[in-house]
Parts: structure tokens; C-alpha cells; sequence
């Protein structure tokens, strides 16, 4: 009990003398996870709905990839664009190793399958005289595609609240592309690994604390979102 106190004192102390730093870890963790589930969720909900109301050929191959896509461990994702990034990889000239750019490709990566997944499963999830009545309107591609969004809309916001929670959580891939360097490529959750592995318990408890903040406001901010359909 005497340990445990000690690192609730820790917290308090934490926060009661965090300054400047604090305000920039957060602001590159809004950066990276908020641009990368942006465009996970503009790559994944249209791909989400061609599986949803889609015939195409490899339409099953497509759905394998995207579930397979949704286990994928977040260190798997971040070694994939290192390698891609990495000196006489494909994309080496744009020297991209250790920047926030990669931490944000590595994390969308994470980000399309979980949106593109969970948005398949709402539009499949409609009653079936809702997807009758679409064949039967035989609309172009993209009108059946924005009406089925919005008919399944809290469905996929769910889908891009599930996939700003994977990325805002995961800590490998944006390790192994960012390398946690101090002002540059930091972030909540390799800040808490950092300060964990020098057992300033206290200051990690206290950063977990701002990263379950920040998820909780975000997913307030969904939760409104899904009960106002887009028109």
C-alpha cells in the first residue's frame, strides 16, 4: 500500500508540474492518430461499403484480407513501412525514418482495416428489404453508396471510433517508425513506455491517465455523431 501511494503522490506531482512538454506530446499524439484515422476511415468506409452491398470478383479474397488486416499486431505494421522507408527501401529518398509522416502511414495501416470491417458489418447488418429496395432502385455505384452510409450511419461512426481506438492505443508501430525521440516524435503511449521502463511509475500512470481522457472526449464526440444522420 505504502508503494501504491507513493505513485498516486507521483501523479499528483506530475501533474501539478507539467509543463510546455506535456502539451506538445499530446498535440503530435492528436497529429499522428487523428490524421491517421482520418484517412483510414476515407480508404476503409468506402472499401467497408463495397463489401457491404458489393458483387465484384475477389469480394471474399477482399473480406479475408480486411479481417486478417484487423488482427494485425501494430509492431508487424510499423516493420513494414520501416522497411518500405528505410534507406534503399522504395520510398528511401523521401526520408521518411523517424518522422511523424511514417508514424501516421504505419498507423493508418492499422486504421483501414478495423473501419472497413466494422463498416462492412453495419451495412450487412440492415434489414433486407433496405437492401432490396437499393437493387431494386438500380441507382449509379455512388448514390447507393451514400445512401447506404446513411442508413447505416451509427454503424460507421462506430467503425471510426473502433479505428481512432486502435491507433491512439498502439504503441509498436509508432515505436519502430518514430523511435520516441524527444520534440520530435513522441507520443502518449511511447512517452508512458519510456517512463515505465525508468520505473517513474507515477508519471506513466499519470500519461495513461490524459491518453484514457482523450479517448473518452473523442468518443463522447462519436457517440453525438451517431445519433445525427449526415443528410
Amino acid at each position: 500500500m505504502e508503494f501504491l501511494g507513493e505513485v498516486i503522490g507521483d501523479v499528483v506531482d506530475f501533474f501539478a508540474t507539467a509543463g510546455s512538454e506535456l502539451w506538445e506530446v499530446i498535440g503530435l499524439t492528436f497529429a499522428v492518430s487523428g490524421t491517421a484515422t482520418v484517412i483510414g476511415a476515407a480508404i476503409g468506409i468506402p472499401l467497408g461499403v463495397a463489401l457491404g452491398i458489393g458483387t465484384f470478383r475477389g469480394r471474399s479474397f477482399t473480406q479475408a484480407v480486411v479481417n486478417t488486416g484487423m488482427a494485425i499486431p501494430p509492431v508487424l505494421a510499423g516493420l513494414v513501412v520501416l522497411l518500405l522507408v528505410w534507406g534503399d527501401g522504395p520510398g528511401g529518398a523521401l526520408d521518411l525514418v523517424f518522422t511523424p509522416a511514417a508514424m501516421i502511414t504505419a498507423q493508418t495501416l492499422l486504421a483501414v482495416p478495423i473501419a472497413a470491417g466494422v463498416t462492412a458489418a453495419a451495412i450487412r447488418s440492415l434489414s433486407p428489404d433496405a437492401h432490396e429496395q437499393l437493387v431494386a432502385l438500380r441507382l449509379p455505384a455512388a448514390v447507393r453508396g451514400r445512401l447506404v452510409v446513411k442508413e447505416a450511419w451509427p454503424g460507421v461512426a462506430a467503425a471510426v471510433a473502433a479505428a481512432f481506438g486502435r491507433v491512439l492505443a498502439e504503441v509498436g508501430a509508432v515505436l519502430v517508425v518514430g523511435g520516441n525521440i524527444r520534440g520530435e516524435t513522441r507520443v502518449l503511449t511511447t512517452a508512458i513506455v519510456q517512463e515505465a521502463r525508468q520505473a517513474r511509475f507515477g508519471a506513466a500512470l499519470a500519461l495513461g491517465i490524459v491518453l484514457l481522457v482523450i479517448a473518452f472526449a473523442v468518443n463522447l464526440v462519436l457517440i453525438r455523431l451517431q445519433r445525427e444522420a449526415p443528410a
